[in-house]
């Protein structure tokens, strides 16, 4: 019998579909410079948003505010009808929105190990049953051990669970930043240039996870890349941003015709599918 079937703290994702994340009117200041001037979008439950723009234009900073990293000057972010705008990062993430990192962020440990880190917030094991090996605690370890075995499947990882990420290859070593943040059970994934440094072949690979993520798991989920082809095969909807502004938003194949966006962030060759 599995953790699913147990119904154990493990046992599957958040009950119930996605709330909407909304992005209301956000603007974001640093010493004058204006890096988000009144920027709105909205994830439709259970939808893949791509968050596009050339470098400088936003669209880390825009993470960054959703995360809790950063504080907005003026705006509102909301997950279905609760407020996350000034909520610490670890309070964010226990409502279920989790993010990855352009750059690797992982321990030199095992894969086991990393996705354990992620199943940390969700632990009712206090520290003294923890530290004391008591029954229930154990059992609860064996729950999320055994969830995370379960995502490290689904992205492609289950034949590595036990070993080192510094033997892994690049791409299977982003894979673990992102099976980490599944292990927060999240409701909306934010994936910060997932497929950045990737080959050809590790990119196609990493885009089927994707898809197969969210129909599994079914999850929203917000996307910041520059790989366009990869955008226009999995982006429901796509927002592009340019000095901080919102410039275009609608369907990949309306965003990629746009004038504008022609002229600020694809340039004459970013119509083919191979664009970057």
């Amino acid at each position: 019998m599995n953790a699913r079937e147990r119904g154990g703290p493990a046992a599957s994702h958040r009950p119930g579909p996605p709330p909407p994340l909304r992005i209301r009117e956000v603007t974001v200041r640093f010493a004058g410079l204006t890096a988000l001037d009144g920027v709105s979008l909205t994830v439709a439950p259970g939808t893949v948003h791509a968050l596009i723009g050339p470098n400088g234009a936003g669209k880390s900073t825009c993470f960054n505010v959703l995360s809790g990293l950063c504080r907005p000057d003026a705006g509102q972010v909301l997950l279905g009808g609760t407020d996350l705008t000034r909520l610490a990062p670890h309070r964010i993430a226990a409502l279920g929105l989790a993010r990855t990192f352009q750059n690797l962020v992982t321990t030199g440990t095992t894969v086991a190990d990393n996705l354990m880190l992620g199943r940390h917030a969700l632990s009712r094991a206090g520290y003294a049953a923890t530290a004391l090996r008591l029954p229930s605690a154990l059992r609860e370890e064996r729950a999320h051990r055994e969830r995370a075995r379960e995502l490290a499947e689904l992205v492609g990882l289950g034949p590595h669970f036990d070993a080192p990420v510094a033997h892994l290859s690049y791409g299977d070593r982003k894979r673990v930043e992102l099976a980490r943040a599944l292990c927060l059970e999240p409701r909306v994934l934010l994936l910060d240039e997932p497929v950045a440094g990737m080959n050809t072949a590790e990119r196609a690979r990493t885009a089927d996870v994707v898809r197969r993520v969210r129909e599994a798991l079914g999850l929203s989920v917000l996307l910041v890349e520059h790989d366009m082809a990869l955008v226009m095969r999995l982006a429901d909807e796509v927002t592009v941003l340019d000095f901080g502004r919102p410039l275009a938003h609608g369907t990949p194949e309306e965003v990629r015709r746009h004038p504008e966006v022609l002229r600020a962030y694809l340039g004459a060759e970013g119509t083919g599918e191979d664009a970057a």
